[in-house]
Parts: structure tokens; C-alpha cells; sequence
């Protein structure tokens, strides 16, 4: 049974992930020929202050969001 993880930065719509989830079931049923319903895909969103490359987070790479009221 073919398990694809995926872990992305939040900010994506719902339509956006489930195009995602949907290419990569594609894929993986073509490449290894996959029966589809054993395929599983597992979309995980962090958000961007929860990630980081080179000590910097996404959110600080993203610059000041909203000011806050």
C-alpha cells in the first residue's frame, strides 16, 4: 500500500491541496501501477513560524504581516 507524505508551509487554499492530493495519486498509479484504492496521501500544513531553514522561519522570511489592532 503506497504512502506519499507531503508537509507543506500553510497558506494554500483547500482547492489547491486537493488538486495535490489528486496529481500525486495519479502519479503513483502510473509510475509503480498502483491499484488506486490502495494509494494513501497524507497532506500535513505547518504553519510559517513553525518552520525554518538557516535559522530563519518562513514567517520572517515573509516579512511583518497585518499590524494587530
Amino acid at each position: 500500500m503506497p504512502l506519499v507524505e507531503v508537509t507543506l508551509a500553510e497558506g494554500r487554499t483547500p482547492a489547491q491541496i486537493r488538486t495535490l492530493m489528486h496529481e500525486l495519486h495519479a502519479a503513483v498509479v502510473r509510475a509503480i501501477d498502483a491499484a488506486p484504492p490502495s494509494v494513501r496521501v497524507i497532506v500535513r500544513e505547518v504553519p510559517p513560524a513553525h518552520w525554518s531553514a538557516g535559522d530563519v522561519t518562513l514567517a520572517e522570511r515573509r516579512g511583518p504581516g497585518p499590524a494587530s489592532p
